[in-house]
């Protein structure tokens, strides 16, 4: 991946010089094609809490808008329509009165639009726009007929909105069947950053950690800006979680029950299928799901898991050779993950929790898990190394029928080239060493995999370690190697 800091300067409107943005390569690319279209643009951007959308929108655009507003939570339509009217005034200075009705103020927002002297690009936005529908308040009805009547006839309208609110944004916006169906020109799903690119955001704010301290920040925070940008420079990577997670007023310990609620309408259901799934690491399905939650087994909970999945916050998956109806749904949000495993139920009283616990037994079994779902959101990277990135593939997992064998292997590449890559993912803070009786685990697993998928392409076991794999007489059992610099490729 190129260098993720980027600048750019824009000819349209009074766009000039773009604030700094670290990464978001494909996303600033995709924003500067649909500014010069030439054609009145209706974008959608979201995305789960705190990933930076209005920061990229904002710094794309360096703040300047000719009429920018934002939604506020839990606020009445009065307050809502009290704002617009504050926004309005500002960009237009002129004493618009105000106005009772979203009808009124779209009316209001069209006459100072259309009166505007600017040649270039009109950019309009809208932050936080599921905050403004209220119950019964007519904001989307009116916001559809702005668009439909006057803004999509007009080339130098850019529309952006704004949400966290993925399942008002998937269902009022973007599945819309009504005066919206089919209006958006074009969405951006924002998502957590990549190892490379939470390096990059490290390095620009001058946090000095090494890549195994960085993997373990990952593997708790995941790519998220907001919450990589509480650490401290001057802490250890474990004393920044003990305050940020651990202390009873650290920034972070509360924050569950606020993504959730902030994200999705009657988030408590949501909540429970996420709890579910914590329980398990290797998934469950979705019988499974609904034996343990007790939600109907229907169109909502299908519902449910898109709007998690589409969040990051859940992955399906098949079994290697399985059918559809054999998906498996697995936790893989590493916030989440964190929290469940060691917040919810801790009383915060050790305040160097974290700390303490670097070499027990939990903190082990959790980063080896985590590790894996760090490997497993790498995979591009996992694909490069290997020198396949231009080979057509599937990934999966795979589970012996038999349980007594014990054998599973938690990615599977399967490539069109007829090789098959089992790859086995250690986290250690040294070399990995295969062992005579490891050795036997991989050769079990193999031999297993292949007698009972009786696949006749290559079979390769991959190591993917954190400093790879010490070069003993046992070794040779592996194909290929990968390790954790590769992964911030």
């Amino acid at each position: 991946m190129a260098e993720s800091i980027y600048f750019y300067t824009f000819t349209a409107g009074n766009i000039k010089n773009m604030k700094e943005i670290i990464g978001r390569t494909e996303e600033i690319s995709r924003l500067n094609d649909y500014l010069d279209s030439g054609q009145p643009e209706f974008l959608v951007v979201y995305g789960r809490r705190r990933v930076g959308k209005t920061f990229l929108v904002r710094g794309f655009f360096k703040n300047k808008f000719d009429f920018y507003m934002s939604g506020a939570e839990n606020a009445s339509k009065g307050q809502q329509l009290f704002n617009f009217t504050v926004a309005l005034n500002k960009y237009s200075n002129l004493p618009y009165p105000p106005v009772k009705t979203w009808q009124a103020a779209f009316v209001q927002l069209r006459h100072f639009l259309e009166n505007k002297k600017n040649k270039g690009r009109i950019v309009v936005f809208f932050d936080e726009l599921p905050w403004l529908d209220n119950s019964k308040s007519g904001f989307l009805s009116a916001f559809e007929y702005f668009w439909n009547t006057y803004a999509s006839s007009d080339d130098k309208i850019f529309l952006v909105v704004c949400g966290s609110a993925t399942s008002w944004i998937t269902n009022k916006i973007l599945r819309n069947r009504g005066g919206l169906h089919n209006r958006v020109t074009h969405q951006i799903c924002l998502n957590p950053f990549t190892l490379h690119e939470t390096e990059k955001f490290l390095q620009s704010r001058n946090i000095v950690l090494d890549r195994y301290q960085i993997a373990e920040c990952y593997m708790i925070m995941g790519g998220i800006p907001y919450y990589i940008e509480q650490l401290q420079k001057n802490k250890s990577i474990y004393q920044n979680v003990d305050n940020l997670l651990f202390n009873n007023s650290g920034v972070l310990r509360n924050e569950f029950e606020k993504l959730y609620a902030s994200l999705f309408r009657n988030s408590e259901k949501y909540v429970e299928i996420v709890e579910a799934l914590s329980s398990k690491n290797k998934g469950l399905s979705r019988e499974e799901i609904v034996k343990i939650t007790g939600v109907a087994d229907g169109g909502t909970l299908t519902k449910m898991l898109e709007e998690l999945e589409l969040c990051d916050f859940i992955h399906s998956y098949y079994s290697f050779g399985k059918q559809k109806k054999n998906r498996l749904y697995q936790l893989v949000d590493f916030y989440s993950l964190f929290y469940l495993n060691f917040i919810k139920n801790q009383p915060a009283t050790d305040e160097n929790y974290w700390t303490n616990i670097i070499d027990n037994s939990s903190h082990r079994a959790w980063s080896g898990y985590a590790f894996e779902q760090l490997c497993l959101m790498h995979a591009p990277q996992i694909r490069r190394k290997l020198g396949i990135s231009g080979v057509l593939t599937y990934s999966s997992s795979w589970r012996s029928k038999d349980s007594e064998l014990g054998a599973q292997i938690d990615l599977v590449i399967d490539r069109r080239d007829r090789v098959i890559n089992l790859c086995e993912m250690k986290y250690a803070d040294n070399e990995f060493t295969i062992t005579k009786e490891y050795d036997k685990v991989l050769r079990n697993k193999r031999s297993v995999f292949k007698e009972e998928t009786r696949t006749s392409k290559t079979v390769h076991t991959t190591m993917i370690t954190t400093y790879g794999v010490k070069h003993n007489e046992y070794w040779s059992t592996i194909q290929s190697e990968v390790i954790l610099d590769d992964l911030f490729e």
